[in-house]
């Protein structure tokens, strides 16, 4: 008994010194935002004496914050919708077909895992440049839901692959086609799966800065990451209000990441059960 308690004690405070790792530093950046770069100078510790809501409250009444955050909130959705679309139907053909070379092609994508997209930064510029995809949103999107396949197909198609083979063959008994069978049947089956891959492409979208930064010089397109470089340049010894923005561009991301963290775990929970 002693044992299983000192166990239990030893993990609850492994997770308490892992969550003030990541909680401390939250915390230290929301007071921050409301000092003065005095006071970050003078106490950088200290509580804000007195608290200057004005750093938070300016930021949100600008534009640009709000216009920055809808084009993240539009890209991140809209690379979400392209990459389960085409990720499902091609993890639905590498799962429940065979045909030849089918673990060749799967081989194919899942090298792309091993493909920095740093590498093809020159290529993609061209060839976007060309398309007339520079300063369009689509400039962002192809190539974000391009390099997401990879991933997210692997994780379909593991999923798909513990749907036993027996419903398939009931349902088309019943006269339900192939595709009827992915869209009613298997897609309602593996919400825990889209839900985990949507909320990665979803973080991953919105964390992008580079490509952003290459594609979108247009100040109406620009995205979170880009704008807080922006505003990092402009107000660079106002660190307070710099602190204050980057405090504002996180809450977006924290609140959908508190709202997709059960869908998130449930769907990796549930693909470790079945696998």
């Amino acid at each position: 008994m002693r044992a299983h308690l000192a166990r239990s004690a030893s993990r609850h405070t492994l997770v308490w010194v892992l969550g003030s790792f990541i909680v401390v530093p939250l915390l230290y950046a929301v007071v921050s935002g409301f000092k003065t770069t005095g006071d970050l100078t003078t106490d950088p510790v200290g509580l804000p004496s007195p608290w200057k809501v004005s750093n938070y409250t300016g930021i949100l009444s600008s534009g640009d914050f709000w216009r920055q955050i809808g084009n993240s909130v539009m890209i991140a959705v809209a690379t979400t919708l392209l990459t389960v679309a085409a990720s499902a139907l091609a993890a639905f053909a590498f799962a429940r077909y065979a045909f030849r070379g089918r673990e060749f092609f799967f081989t194919l994508f899942a090298a792309g895992l091993m493909f920095p997209p740093a590498v093809a930064v020159l290529p993609l510029f061209v060839l976007l440049r060309s398309f007339g995809l520079l300063d369009n949103p689509l400039g962002i999107i192809l190539p974000q839901a391009a390099f997401a396949l990879p991933i997210t197909i692997i994780i379909l198609r593991s999923f798909f692959r513990t749907i036993p083979a027996e419903l398939e063959e009931a349902a088309i008994m019943d006269g339900c086609s192939r595709f009827g069978f992915f869209w009613r049947i298997l897609l309602p089956m593996a919400r825990p799966a889209l839900g985990t891959v949507s909320v990665l492409a979803i973080v991953t979208s919105w964390n992008n800065f580079f490509l952003p930064l290459l594609v979108l010089a247009d100040p109406k397109w620009q995205t979170i990451p880009v704008g807080i470089q922006q505003f990092q340049g402009q107000y660079s010894t106002n660190y307070a209000l710099v602190i204050a923005y980057i405090v504002l561009a996180m809450v977006p991301a924290v609140a959908f990441y508190a709202v997709a963290e059960r869908q998130l775990i449930g769907g990796l929970t549930a693909g470790a059960t079945k696998g």
